[in-house]
């Protein structure tokens, strides 16, 4: 057998994300100490939300992708709590500086362990007729840096230019003035425009108004939810519909893969052990077209959940294939500097679990055979033991007495049978995949 930490290893910069950076500029005043605020419920980890300040409860149930109505409150006393319906904990809490006379919305975004509010100032001024304002926040620090397009319904992104570029976690890029109308709205990696990572077909920005895309982390991490904000109005939610899949070929005997998915090609004639990269496709049920030793084999075509990413796991002996559709979480530690380590299991021959150690603290224990562990974060390492074992055999099938494991990283560690001799305990030099570099607020 052989072990190959394919690390799906991210290695991340702290960038800055204080509450001011994402505050957009604008004017204030007024000879009262009052202000008005409301809240965006942005975070997927909770079904409604309300705000509470100095004690006063003034939005309450507030949806996904939905905002309160404004409440007034005194800018001498700003004591703030996001609270989860129903139960009434606090799940963010700040106590900002506001100007009086102006209006404010309170983003609440992440998932639940990272939860982070941040204030959109609600006082731009707006803009002539026949154009538009729009700003774009990156509240979904998981997804890393970003370009946008603001194009037109069909021109080819390969000929655009991005509206905002290297949009960082956590950063806003300034209101930017365009002309008012019906647009269609593309979201991609930094640098990678076939990266596409969100893609809303028709957002309207109306003559003189003042806008706001915010985009939102989904449950996988890398896609990227909509939401946009009229100045002191409504709010729409973009849904993400897509989802993103790989394949990985973990055949004995150094068996061949091919497959493709709603007829995006991830393998022609891949020789185990090997990983695809991810290919993003429409969400739901699927088409999928897969070939073992060049021969079709029918396996289950996956159905998609939006927003998730999977990995399709060709496992077993090529005479009787197996295929199992695994959930990829790779959202960042919740804890900032932490680290993200799961272990799959593509060892055919063993019956029994495979386990991992990091510095001889059991990660994962026991995982059976075309299954992934959940994932266990640890602190950051420079320099870690690393163990794999099966309790078949006395001693481990991989070893490395000094592996860094970066802060704000996700790894997945695959133990994938070899080339030659199956059944027979090495330990390869390891083989490393690694996805963009994502940041964190």
């Amino acid at each position: 057998m052989r072990f190959t930490p394919w690390a799906t290893r991210l290695v991340l910069t702290l960038s800055l994300s204080a509450t001011a950076f994402l505050t957009a500029c604008g004017g204030g005043g007024g000879g009262s100490s009052d202000t008005q605020v409301r809240l965006l419920n942005a975070t997927r980890s909770y079904s409604a939300l309300s705000l509470s300040v100095n004690d006063v409860k003034i939005n309450t149930g507030v949806a996904y992708a939905s905002v309160g109505e404004y409440a007034k409150v005194d800018t001498a006393n700003t004591a703030t709590k996001v609270l989860a319906d129903p139960v009434g904990t606090s799940v963010s809490a700040l106590t900002p500086t506001l100007t009086s006379g102006t209006n404010y919305t309170f983003i609440t975004y992440g998932f639940a362990g990272a939860i982070r509010t941040t204030l959109l100032q609600e006082a731009e001024t707006a803009p002539a007729a026949s154009s538009a304002k729009l700003l774009v926040l990156n509240l979904a620090p998981d997804a890393g840096a970003m370009d946008v397009y603001v194009t037109t319904a069909t021109d080819d992104i390969n000929s655009a230019t991005a509206l905002t570029t290297n949009l960082q976690g956590g950063a806003g890029s300034g209101y930017i003035t365009l002309n008012s109308g019906t647009f269609r709205v593309r979201v991609t990696g930094y640098n990678k425009r076939t990266d596409l990572r969100l893609d809303i077909p028709a957002v309207t920005l109306d003559s003189a108004s003042v806008n706001t895309l915010i985009l939102t982390a989904s449950d996988g991490g890398v896609l990227v939810n909509g939401i946009t904000v009229v100045q002191k109005g409504a709010v729409k939610n973009f849904a993400n519909t897509q989802s993103r899949v790989r394949t990985v070929a973990a055949l004995t005997a150094g068996g061949t893969v091919g497959s493709s998915l709603n007829g995006q090609q991830m393998f022609s004639s891949a020789i185990s052990p090997l990983i695809s990269d991810y290919v993003t496709t429409a969400s739901g049920a699927s088409t999928l077209s897969t070939q073992v030793n060049g021969a079709p084999v029918s396996f289950t075509a996956p159905t998609l959940a939006a927003g998730k990413d999977y990995t399709l796991l060709v496992w077993g002996d090529a005479a009787a294939p197996k295929m199992s559709v695994l959930d990829d979480d790779n959202r960042l530690p919740t804890v900032n500097g932490n680290v993200k380590i799961r272990l799959v299991n593509a060892l055919a021959a063993q019956t029994s679990g495979v386990s991992v150690n990091v510095d001889f603290s059991a990660i994962a224990s026991n995982v059976l055979p075309g299954t992934a562990s959940v994932p266990n974060s640890i602190s950051s390492t420079t320099a870690s033991q690393v163990d794999v074992t099966v309790p078949t055999t006395s001693s481990s099938i991989y070893t490395n007495a000094a592996l860094a494991f970066p802060a704000n990283s996700v790894w997945t560690f695959f133990a994938v049978p070899t080339t030659t001799t199956p059944g027979t305990a090495t330990s390869p030099v390891p083989f490393m995949s690694a996805l963009p570099k994502r940041e964190r607020p």
